[in-house]
């Protein structure tokens, strides 16, 4: 399989790396943490490229550099950053829709046509109930809409599975924008997991991941 994996240098986008090498997937991986990313991509062998997903050039270039056809691609970018309406910062809030929502855009925009006939995309979301909360206006804003983004894309794309990836708090480095990590919240290899097994099977819009 060949897969591009954006926000690999993040909790889930690393585990996911590592489980879909350990399937035999050939890899390119994509973030914005240079050593981090080529790091990860020394340790698993993958092509990697740097790349700022709130820059349409960034994204296209990256998607025009992968050797097609794309069998697997994951968008795993995220941010945070929480704060109440009344501090909102314009700076913040650009960060968070730039890594949650334009990002995924541009991917989708620039990827969906060198997918494979039956090829899958996994974007993560988020769960409505989980982020409707004080100082999470931007991060629950984004989520929701790239929720509706994905359903359009389903329309204007029926040769590939665009899967809306949603799990319950992962245990991240995103929580260090936020406090601590809530009790039970999931390692982020059992989102990985999950992934994986779910691209074994028929595509479908919702992965919902329990603990």
């Amino acid at each position: 399989m060949n897969t591009l994996i954006i926000g690999a240098t993040g909790g889930i986008g690393a585990a996911t790396a590592r489980v879909l090498a350990a399937q035999g997937d050939t890899l390119t991986l994509s973030g914005r943490n240079e050593a981090t990313l080529t790091a990860l991509a020394a340790e698993l062998g993958a092509a990697h490229h740097a790349a700022d997903v709130g820059y349409e050039s960034h994204v296209r270039a990256l998607l025009e550099g992968v050797p097609p056809p794309l069998d697997t691609l994951v968008y795993a970018a995220g941010a945070a950053l929480p704060e109440p309406l009344k501090d909102a910062d314009p700076g913040h809030v650009r960060a968070v829709w730039n890594a949650n929502y334009f990002g995924a855009l541009w991917t989708l925009k620039h990827g969906l046509g060198r997918l494979n006939a039956g090829g899958r995309v996994y974007l993560l979301g988020a769960r409505p109930e989980l982020v409707t909360a004080r100082g999470f206006s931007q991060y629950a804003a984004s989520k929701a809409a790239l929720a509706r983004a994905a359903e359009v894309a389903r329309l204007e794309h029926r040769g590939v599975g665009i899967t809306l990836v949603l799990p319950p708090a992962v245990e991240t480095g995103l929580w260090a924008q936020v406090g601590r990590v809530p009790r039970g919240a999931l390692g982020p290899d059992a989102v990985a997991r999950a992934l994986v097994t779910d691209r074994a099977g028929e595509a479908q819009a919702e992965l919902r991941i329990d603990g």
